[in-house]
């Protein structure tokens, strides 16, 4: 997921998520009558409705009613429930990033689900368990995304890889001059920077006695964060990665550079491939390299999902139709149309999938990723995190100091805004 998406469903205060809370629609018996000449609303993600085209027509057909279509952002899908829906304006069906869940359910924005545990169990565990808050399903999985590498195939040969970041480093020493790179990643990122951390150790939560997310056990600041802060800012010190990958800009010139042939290699996701294609680059993809401790890099697996609104008035249709996009069948016909990766198992194999490089990239990086945290707090990581990666980034900061003073700034967030924390 593009790192701007990260930060859509950040932050609302107590006041608004309990009124909305409060505010969530309870449907009646006389709501549960026949579907029959009804329309539902579904939001797609951009440039993505093509992908549902033949199933909402079939579900329409099925059904006797009419499903309408809206493309907005996914991301930012949530912050628009929040006014629509109250006014009764928003959608039956939503889709959104996994991340969001909890925020959204405590903010009693969408519906939990009654699906038998043979249709939960066609999508991977960690896609699932996106989904889940306090053992509770909240939507379906439609797609998975997950970093990988791209690398210039007319600067370097798949053969020529460095297999682990530390030989990515030595690498990027003898070719980096300035205006061209060799190895470059948003590391002043915790998106990004998290694939060196977590493989050192670091974490962001630790887990509670049944696995859920524990706030309390904050590890963004341990002994295996650190160290992979240390190595991050190597990369920045010695000038091998540009000034200009800092910040909110930081993501242009990175793509930027890869497209104008001027970077070998880059930490990007899925969501480029497009882009890059059209750019004319020849490119290969495969997953992270390992660090020194032959452990591979790690990184966020992204769920994006389709999820029924608390305010729908068809709720129970709304997840019949859920379920059906997110169906094995639907799912490939999706994946065919829109190449986003998607979350049943049995297409992890099928090869007409993993024909693309992309998909068995994904795919196979997903084996050493981690489910970003979907609980509220959450929220209260990012900034903190990304501000003391960025003076890491800078040299302005060293990396306990930074990373302790970013724990201590979330905990006391974390303490202000979400209770039992």
């Amino acid at each position: 997921m593009k790192m701007v998406k990260k930060y859509a469903g950040v932050m609302l205060c107590a006041a608004v998520s309990l009124s909305l809370a409060a505010c969530g629609p309870q449907e009646s018996s006389s709501e549960k009558t026949s579907s029959k000449g009804s329309e539902l609303v579904v939001w797609e993600d951009k440039e993505k409705s093509i992908g549902i085209k033949d199933a909402v027509a079939e579900f329409e057909k099925e059904h006797d009613i009419k499903v309408k279509v809206v493309e907005k952002p996914y991301a930012q899908q949530i912050e628009d429930l929040r006014m629509d829906g109250p006014a009764g304006t928003g959608p039956d069906v939503l889709t959104m990033p996994g991340d969001q869940i909890g925020t959204a359910v405590t903010e009693g924005l969408i519906k939990e689900l009654n699906v038998e545990k043979d249709v939960q169990s066609l999508y991977t565990d960690a896609s699932i368990q996106s989904q889940m808050v306090d053992q509770k399903l909240y939507g379906l999985p439609k797609a998975v995304e997950t970093t990988v590498l791209f690398y210039n195939k007319d600067l370097i040969s798949e053969d020529e890889l460095p297999q682990t970041l530390e030989e990515w480093y030595d690498y990027s020493k003898k070719t980096a001059d300035g205006s061209k790179f060799g190895f470059l990643a948003l590391f002043d990122q915790i998106y990004y920077a998290q694939s060196v951390m977590g493989g050192y150790g670091g974490y962001i939560f630790g887990k509670d006695k049944d696995g859920n997310d524990d706030p309390s056990d904050l590890g963004i600041n341990n002994e295996g964060a650190v160290k992979g802060a240390e190595l991050i800012q190597k990369f920045y010190q010695d000038g091998l990665f540009p000034a200009g990958i800092v910040g909110e800009q930081g993501i242009n010139v990175l793509e930027s550079l890869f497209t104008e042939g001027k970077a070998a290699a880059i930490i990007s996701g899925p969501w480029n491939v497009e882009a890059f294609s059209k750019a004319g680059i020849d490119y290969g993809i495969t997953k992270l390299p390992k660090l020194e401790n032959g452990k591979n890099m790690s990184s966020f697996i992204g769920v994006k999902s389709y999820n029924v609104s608390a305010f729908s008035k068809h709720a129970e249709l709304a997840q019949e139709l859920a379920v059906f996009l997110a169906n094995e069948k639907n799912s490939k016909k999706r994946y065919e149309q829109t190449k986003e990766v998607p979350a049943v198992q049995s297409l992890a194999s099928d090869t007409a999938i993993m024909k693309s490089e992309a998909a068995r990239a994904v795919t196979e990086q997903s084996r050493f990723s981690e489910q970003t945290p979907n609980i509220p707090e959450m929220n209260e990581i990012w900034t903190p995190a990304d501000s003391a990666l960025q003076t890491i980034a800078t040299g302005k900061a060293d990396p306990k100091k930074a990373l302790d003073q970013a724990a201590e700034t979330a905990k006391g967030q974390m303490k202000a805004k979400h209770s039992g924390t």
